[in-house]
């Protein structure tokens, strides 16, 4: 168990890698802060946690907002006295469109979501990681990023800056024992792509199709591309800063 010991919060617990992540941290030995919008979603994930024996809280919270953000760090150290990592997983989608046509109201919207709320994040946990002279952020971002998908421009943008964060705070924080690093998720077998799939005439032939197209020859499962973000969290990445790990199946160098 790599995260023995560690307390880690994790943002944006909703259905797919957000809710695997939790599982998987705690499984891993973590103790974890379960952080969403949503209080019934994070409750049931800390229930399953604790039923199978590991320590988590649930902590409702619209990283959109500042002060829920403190509150989330002040809540995991008032429940486990320390904070070793934190992983910036909320985001928000815009609708997709051409970034031509694309409401910017809504792309302003993932970049508070996607970008600050990463940044409100990283501000609330960063004095207590210095005190203890340790700490892992790992940042969430997209395949599209490095491959541009038509549609996801809005999402790409606020993914990008997240990016660019990692590499300013890594460089801003050097020496103080906090590492910052981003993993690249790219399309994820998982309930939330299942269910577009299933919303479709042939998606069973269009799922397969995308699979045959990723490198590794299947679309990588959410619960497997967590398992190089406990890693990022752990102390086997303690000599890791500033990185951009593709998490994605080989998918950002296929044509």
């Amino acid at each position: 168990m790599i995260l023995t010991g560690k307390v880690v919060i994790i943002t944006g617990a909703g259905p797919g890698m957000g809710q695997a992540m939790c599982r998987g941290a705690a499984a891993e030995g973590a103790k974890v802060a379960v952080s969403a919008r949503s209080a019934d979603a994070i409750a049931a994930i800390v229930a399953d946690i604790k039923a199978a024996g590991g320590q988590a809280i649930a902590v409702p919270t619209d990283v959109t907002d500042t002060g829920q953000c403190q509150r989330l760090a002040e809540a995991t150290l008032k429940a486990f006295g320390r904070i070793d990592g934190l992983v910036n997983s909320a985001y928000f989608h815009p609708p997709w469109a051409s970034l031509e046509t694309a409401a910017i109201d809504d792309v302003a919207k993932a970049f508070d979501v996607n970008a600050l709320g990463g940044l409100r994040m990283a501000q609330a946990v960063l004095p207590q990681m210095r005190r203890q002279g340790a700490g892992s952020i790992v940042n969430i971002s997209t395949l599209a990023t490095r491959k541009p998908m038509p549609g996801e421009g809005g999402y790409a943008m606020a993914k990008a800056a997240l990016a660019q964060l990692t590499r300013h705070m890594a460089i801003e924080t050097a020496g103080s024992g906090v590492r910052f690093n981003t993993a690249l998720m790219g399309w994820m077998d998982g309930v939330p792509l299942n269910t577009f799939y299933d919303s479709l005439p042939d998606g069973a032939k269009v799922k397969a199709q995308r699979a045959s197209e990723v490198p590794i020859g299947h679309i990588p499962p959410d619960r497997d591309c967590a398992k190089a973000v406990y890693f990022l969290l752990s102390d086997y990445a303690s000599e890791v800063t500033g990185a951009a790990l593709d998490v994605n199946g080989g998918d950002w160098v296929a044509p």
